[in-house]
């Protein structure tokens, strides 16, 4: 089930309507958000996916300060839950309280999906992010020290007004260099009514396609290569559904439903959906 924790943006980047359309960010009250996942637990649900415009800004409105990691540990003490995952977070509100209860908490998936778009300072900039090259490279390191088996999603634009063949490759180093286990990638597309629509040096749509499609590529490389690298582990596993060929769909707690990888799987055991299995 998808549990959303907060509703609004006041991130107000340069390329997106969303702010204009679903106003400020406001967050759902920690005792609120815990009784709707209280009834979905008791209706069967296995796993909670938790979303917001901004998910880790989650409580600064109300509370004071990005306190999602509270609401995490709320959420832990819930029977029947077994899998909290969390989508769209932004790289300058991940705090140390949030990656140390990642850590700890077993429930947690060590999964995280943080939107970088860019890693060049001045398209950033132009994007009006609050991330820099450095403090992106810095929140990565950290996760990855204090979580070393954390699947790290993201996205990127590509042919943002301006970007330069230059600014292209530095980001395709970081892609390069960084090996994420979960990445996708937009052509620039303007949208009605943002900033970014009216910059100057708008790309050609062949320049920023081709552009995408030479990351993806280079995505599809080092996908394989950390698929490779799960050869003869053993990974827990929900069934999601079975096959017509007998054999059954699955999500490993390092992917999330519809965009990551799923697994197939044969058993000599009837499975049900819903059913955690380990699989080597």
């Amino acid at each position: 089930a998808y549990l959303r924790i907060a509703e609004g943006c006041d991130n107000v980047c340069s390329y997106c309507i969303i702010p204009a359309i679903r106003g400020p960010y406001r967050s759902r009250r920690i005792e609120n958000i815990v009784k709707e996942a209280e009834e979905l637990a008791a209706s069967g649900k296995k796993e909670l996916i938790l979303i917001a415009q901004d998910v880790s800004a989650y409580g600064k409105d109300i509370y004071g300060g990005f306190v999602l990691y509270k609401l995490l540990r709320e959420l832990c003490r819930i029977d029947g839950i077994k899998w909290i995952r969390l989508l769209y977070c932004y790289e300058d509100s991940i705090t140390d309280d949030l990656i140390e209860t990642i850590r700890d908490e077993e429930k947690i998936c060590d999964y995280i999906d943080i939107p970088l778009q860019h890693i060049n300072d001045r398209i950033l900039e132009d994007m009006n992010r609050h991330s820099t090259s450095a403090s992106i490279r810095d929140t990565i390191s950290r996760l990855r020290s204090a979580i070393p088996d954390i699947h790290i999603r993201t996205t990127f634009i590509t042919g943002f007004p301006g970007e330069s063949e230059e600014e292209f490759e530095e980001l395709q180093d970081f892609v390069e260099e960084t090996k994420f286990d979960r990445l996708g990638v937009f052509s620039y597309s303007p949208e009605e009514d943002t900033p970014a629509a009216e910059m100057p040096d708008q790309i050609d749509s062949d320049v920023k396609d081709a552009r995408r499609d030479a990351i993806m590529e280079l995505q599809r490389e080092i996908s394989l290569e950390n698929n490779k690298k799960k050869i003869g582990s053993v990974l827990e596993t929900i069934i999601e559904s079975k096959n017509d060929d007998g054999t059954y769909s699955g999500r490993t707690r390092y992917d999330a439903p519809e965009i990551d990888d799923g697994v197939i799987l044969v058993s000599d055991t009837e499975l049900n959906p819903g059913d955690f299995v380990y699989i080597k």
